[in-house]
Formats: structure tokens, C-alpha cells, sequence
């Protein structure tokens, strides 16, 4: 395989990392040295992440992917994070090839949003889990006590009442759900059927969208948290475009392992989404770090048909 064929097969394995709304904002460049990721601004979610916060943690989710692919094949990374230009640029350079479980997930990992069993996790899963290496800059934050999942589900609670309020928000979310499987061709979005929801046409799911009650909303969440084994908190001293990279590393680093070890994950992120929630969080929670930047919870559930990529073709610049 050719080097430009190799470059081309590590994007691929980034483009299936997590994004918010599955926007997939990313651009990627082959270069003489390695490859550079940059944002895709044409695929940005103004009402939900005005700050763009959001879209460097997806694009840290690809890179990590990406890291670990390269491994895999062979090749180190060095990555210059977007301190001062709005990229990342990765410097890719023969190693010795190394195999892990990591890479055998990227394919298979995969965001459940449905109800879990409400089974715990076993305890040297979840040793594992803690244990994993994390950059320095960036806390890891374990929950899963009662009195730890009642102060989550409250908000949670208040989080999502005010979002599913907000007609922004709602027409936002309109906008990247895909309602059937003609939709879901456009290999972007939220594919309805991701969830465990019935396709329909746009225009019934337009309707029942927009008619959600806020407060059934909420505890729909909330039960779809008190069902899962616990829940993450990654969280930065700062708000930084270098951080929130690091942060994407961290998150896609813990769910890969978690699809390693056969345990769903899903991102509950509403509280972190609404600033004044988002401020609350770090002292009620006792977090490690001072800027609460994704929460996710996990658990065991059956797994739901995965949302789809968009070719490497289509992200290539």
C-alpha cells in the first residue's frame, strides 16, 4: 500500500469517531509530513454550541482515532494542538507495529441513546476504566453512587426543560435528525433509528419533534441515566481550543475502551450545554477540574444500528 493509500485509510478510521449531532465537522489534509485536521465551519451547531467548544472536542475525538489507527499501522504521531493556528497537525513517522484492543473497537463503537439494563458494571471493568492513561490537563471524574446520580438528574432535569423550550434549539436538532432511511443517506446526523425510534416521513417527525413536552423530555433522560451502570465527567482546568482537543482524545480513548470491554456508552451533555447549569456542576459534583466539558453515562444495553460516515472522498481537502 502506497503511502498516499496509508494516509487516506487512517482518515477513513478518524471519520468514525463521535460528533455532536453526528455533524461530522471535520476537514481533513494530506501533507508531505502526516496529515492536518481542521474544522469544518460550514458544519457547526450555533444554538446548541455557539462557542464552537463542541466541534474541537470532535475534532480531538478524530485525531484520537487517528492516533490510534496510525499505531496500529506501524507509524507514531506527534501532535502540534491548535495553541495559535485552527488546526491540527499530526507528523507521522515509522515505528514498530502495535495492536491493541483499542483499534479493534474504532469500528465498533457507537453512541447507545436507548434505555439500559440497569446492571451494574463489573468491578475490574470499571478498575480498568479509572485506570486508563489520561493527558495531563484533563480529570476524569467517576459516578455512580445514589446520592451522585440524584444530584446529576437534577441537572439534567433543568438542562433539558430549558433547551427543549428553546424553538432554536428545537429547530436545530430538526435540522441533523434523520427520519428515515432515504434521510440517513446524506451518512450525517441523527438517524432516528440509532435510538430505537421508527422511521416516518420528515414532515410526522417535524411534528412530533416540535411537540415533545420539555418536561417528559427530562425524564426521559433522567431515566435513561437511572438506568445505566454510572457516568463520566471529563472536565479542564481552562477553556482552551488546545483543551477541548484534549478532551475529544480522552472521551473517544474511555468509549473505545468501554466498546472493548462489551459496555455502552452515551453522552448526556445538556447540563454542560447551558452555561449557568455548566457552572453549577463543578462545585455540587466536587470535580477534579474547574470546566465540566462532556458527561457521559454507561452501562449494558443491546446495541443499536450504527449512524453512518460520510466517504473520505467528501471530508478530503
Amino acid at each position: 500500500m502506497s503511502m498516499l493509500e496509508q494516509k487516506k485509510e487512517l482518515i477513513q478510521m478518524a471519520s468514525l469517531a463521535a460528533s455532536g449531532h453526528n455533524a461530522q465537522p471535520w476537514k481533513f489534509e494530506i501533507t508531505e509530513r502526516g496529515i492536518t485536521i481542521l474544522p469544518d465551519l460550514s458544519r457547526r451547531l450555533p444554538v446548541v454550541d455557539p462557542d464552537d467548544r463542541e466541534l474541537w472536542i470532535s475534532l480531538g475525538c478524530a485525531l484520537e482515532n487517528l492516533v490510534v489507527a496510525a499505531r496500529a499501522a506501524g507509524l507514531n504521531t506527534e501532535v502540534t494542538y491548535p495553541d495559535i493556528s485552527e488546526k491540527i497537525n499530526i507528523d507521522l513517522k515509522d515505528a514498530e507495529t502495535e495492536q491493541d484492543e483499542l483499534f479493534n473497537a474504532l469500528a465498533l463503537r457507537q453512541n447507545t441513546r436507548s434505555m439500559y439494563d440497569g446492571n451494574t458494571v463489573q468491578s475490574a471493568e470499571l478498575d480498568k476504566l479509572m485506570a486508563l492513561p489520561v493527558i495531563d490537563g484533563i480529570f476524569v471524574d467517576f459516578f455512580n453512587e445514589s446520592d451522585e446520580i440524584t444530584t446529576l438528574s437534577e441537572f439534567i432535569r433543568q438542562s433539558t426543560i430549558k433547551q427543549y423550550s428553546d424553538p432554536l434549539f428545537i429547530n436545530e436538532l430538526i435540522h441533523w435528525l434523520r427520519f428515515n432511511k432515504k434521510e440517513a443517506l446524506s451518512m450525517d446526523g441523527l438517524y432516528t433509528r440509532c435510538s430505537g425510534n421508527p422511521e416516518v416521513p420528515r414532515f410526522i417527525g417535524q411534528l412530533f419533534i416540535s411537540g415533545i413536552k420539555p418536561e417528559k423530555q427530562a425524564e426521559e433522560d433522567i431515566q435513561k441515566l437511572v438506568s445505566s451502570a454510572g457516568a463520566v465527567m471529563i472536565s479542564t482546568e481552562t477553556d482552551s481550543r488546545s483543551e477541548w482537543v484534549k478532551t475529544g482524545r480522552i472521551y473517544e480513548r474511555l468509549v473505545l475502551q468501554m466498546t472493548a470491554l462489551n459496555i455502552q456508552s452515551a453522552l448526556l451533555n445538556q447540563p454542560i450545554e447551558v452555561p449557568e447549569i455548566r457552572g453549577e456542576m463543578t462545585e455540587s459534583l466536587h470535580l477534579k477540574g474547574a470546566r465540566p466539558q462532556m458527561l457521559v453515562r454507561f452501562g449494558h444495553a443491546q446495541l443499536m444500528p450504527g449512524s453512518l460516515r460520510r466517504p473520505v472522498g467528501q471530508i478530503l481537502i
